[in-house]
């Protein structure tokens, strides 16, 4: 997994994890510092809250065939345009809730397989509480951590290398995405009494 050390390249990155866990205000968080290096963010939303079908426990297939589509072609149009692209999640967890609803279909099994290969680093976001009402998202913790076992459950069998983030250090989270995708801490410093 490669990051951009400079201006011009383009990176690609999603927090993963069920909902409620806070991956919304880490997006912010990461974009925030990823501005101040003078790179050009652009963040990809949670997209089910967008779905004009049935979501959380209700869902459909239709619902997250639609969710799964929708999350990629927003990714195809930020990276288009963006120097970095953070994603309020992936392809993989939206794939978990179609899996706990209908089981594992083939032929999503392989659009998931072949698109999770996109991102440049993956971060698995711990539960850390139950979640809030936020008027969208259902608040039943058992609900909650079903699509967390889902998603690990998809992890191992799809290999993918997603980097967990550690529960005691919630503070630490974005410095460490900063040190896993190979980017400065802080913006490089012009010397102003550089001689020629």
């Amino acid at each position: 997994m490669s990051a951009p050390a400079a201006k011009g390249s383009k990176v690609k990155i999603a927090f993963i994890g069920t909902h409620g866990v806070g991956k919304t205000t880490l997006c912010f968080d990461l974009a925030s510092r990823l501005k101040r290096l003078d790179l050009g963010v652009d963040i990809v939303k949670e997209v089910a809250r967008r779905c004009p079908l049935p979501i959380n426990q209700d869902t459909t297939l239709d619902a997250q065939a639609w969710i799964l589509h929708t999350q990629i072609a927003d990714e195809i149009t930020a990276r288009a345009q963006y120097d970095a692209v953070i994603c309020d999640r992936s392809v993989l967890d939206n794939y978990a809730y179609l899996v706990n609803r209908v089981g594992r279909k083939p032929e999503y099994d392989a659009l998931v397989r072949g698109w999770i290969g996109s991102y440049d680093g993956l971060f698995k976001v711990p539960v850390l509480q139950a979640p809030s009402f936020d008027g969208t998202r259902d608040v039943s913790q058992s609900f909650q951590l079903e699509i967390d076992a889902v998603l690990d459950t998809l992890i191992d069998a799809f290999h993918v290398k997603a980097h967990r983030l550690d529960a005691a250090d919630r503070p630490g989270w974005v410095d460490a995405v900063l040190q896993v995708m190979g980017l400065p801490f802080v913006p490089p410093q012009i010397d102003l009494f550089a001689t020629a």
